[in-house]
């Protein structure tokens, strides 16, 4: 009987509204009372009338919505299982259940969408359920921004065709997604093309590649191609002389640095700025199959080894999504700790706001490592104000490093070839 009452109070919700379900109470036994000392057939009548409703509104507790059921589908732009980025709004479509066979006019849907740092929203909407109990629910999230986030538990609130009272019910219905960082295309970079005006270690290497013994597809004969070159079953086939393409040598190792330590950064869009250019470089460095990895510096050193394997390149990304601006070491320091993972002759890929001598020490610790030194500078407001990014480049480039202001991530296409 406890047990009784316990599931009564749950889903009849009689501590919100206990003056509605007394004033049902009193009815009720008004009526009885009414049939005990006045009988006749209108006090028999009114009794069942009321004693039917009380059963509706009881019933109603226990094949209501107190054991509703849920399944919720994610989706981006229509479809299924896609890659979510920063700014991107999610889909939403949660597919109700509920048993019973007690019509219900509405149901009230309320979700609650929480992110790893605490950040919460919350999304109301109602629903009519066909005869059978089951409802569709479509909305969709708001522009959301790097991170992890999770669906709590789904709110069910109706009420009877009286509106007399309000029914209540819970489910689960998992919903968990990755918000990667926010990335821009970028078709061209100077620094990984084998026609780089740029000097140095790395364009030599990218100049002498040289050409394997596995074939990666067929292009136009060209005026002086040798014989054994020419596809005679492409030419055979389409009629016009084609030549066999064979791949290069793998480029260089590049290996990108992300500064994350929390001085260094203005504020959090100054951070997240970092985080995007990074997740971009990996984007490019993952479609041009160049073997890139990534050490990031923060509250601790993380390092993922130069790799061209998809499955490396989503492990970089997850750690993107919850890399802080939280370190409190200096660069260097960091660097050194990790200075045995470095591989030799691999391009250093500083991503910093940082400049000055600073900064130049650690292209001095990239060359006596016998790596190549390039900065993606991330410049804040006040670099920009100040023109200190611009002094700071030449200076920069006086000294024999390749270094790339950027102060929008739109911008970085351009400057990284010139190519938007």
């Amino acid at each position: 009987m406890r047990a009784l009452f316990s599931y009564l109070r749950l889903n009849l919700n009689w501590q919100r509204q206990p003056s509605k379900l007394w004033l049902v109470i009193i009815v009720w036994i008004g009526c009885l009372f009414y049939v005990l000392f006045q009988g006749g057939k209108t006090s028999i009548m009114l009794f069942s009338m009321v004693t039917l409703l009380s059963l509706y509104l009881i019933g109603g507790g226990f094949r209501g919505v107190g054991r509703a059921r849920g399944s919720r589908y994610l989706s981006i732009d229509g479809e299924e299982g896609g890659i979510i980025h920063a700014g991107d709004q999610v889909q939403v479509r949660l597919d109700v259940s509920i048993p019973g066979f007690l019509p219900l006019p509405y149901v009230i849907i309320r979700e609650t969408l929480k992110r790893h740092n605490g950040e919460s929203w919350s999304f109301e909407e109602s629903l009519m359920p066909s005869m059978r109990g089951r409802g569709e629910l479509l909305f969709q999230t708001p522009p959301l921004e790097r991170g992890r986030y999770r669906f709590y538990g789904t709110e069910c609130i109706s009420e009877d065709i009286f509106g007399l009272l309000e029914n209540r019910g819970k489910f689960n219905a998992p919903g968990e997604f990755l918000v990667l960082p926010r990335t821009v295309f970028v078709p061209f970079w100077e620094m990984g093309s084998r026609h780089s005006r740029l000097g140095g270690q790395q364009t030599s290497q990218l100049m002498s590649r040289p050409e394997t013994n596995q074939i990666n597809g067929v292009r136009d004969y060209v005026y002086g191609d040798r014989i054994s070159r020419i596809h005679w079953n492409a030419t055979a086939r389409t009629g016009i002389w084609k030549s066999k393409e064979f791949e290069h040598e793998s480029l260089p190792r590049t290996i990108l640095v992300l500064d994350a330590t929390a001085d260094h950064y203005e504020s959090g869009d100054h951070f997240e700025l970092a985080v995007s250019v990074t997740s971009s470089m990996l984007e490019y460095g993952a479609r041009e199959r160049m073997g890139m990895g990534l050490f990031t510096i923060g509250a601790q050193n993380d390092i993922f080894l130069p790799s061209d394997h998809s499955a490396d390149w989503h492990r970089m990304q997850i750690h993107l999504v919850d890399i802080k601006a939280d370190g409190q070491q200096h660069l260097l320091e960091g660097l050194e700790k990790g200075a045995r993972s470095f591989p030799s002759g691999s391009l250093f890929v500083l991503i910093s706001p940082l400049t000055g001598e600073k900064a130049w020490e650690v292209f001095q610790f990239a060359r006596m490592r016998q790596m190549t030194p390039v900065q993606l500078l991330v410049e804040s407001q006040q670099q920009s104000d100040n023109h200190i990014a611009r002094e700071w480049n030449m200076d920069a480039s006086a000294r024999g490093a390749a270094c790339y202001p950027v102060h929008d991530l739109e911008q970085l296409p351009v400057v990284l070839g010139g190519r938007a």
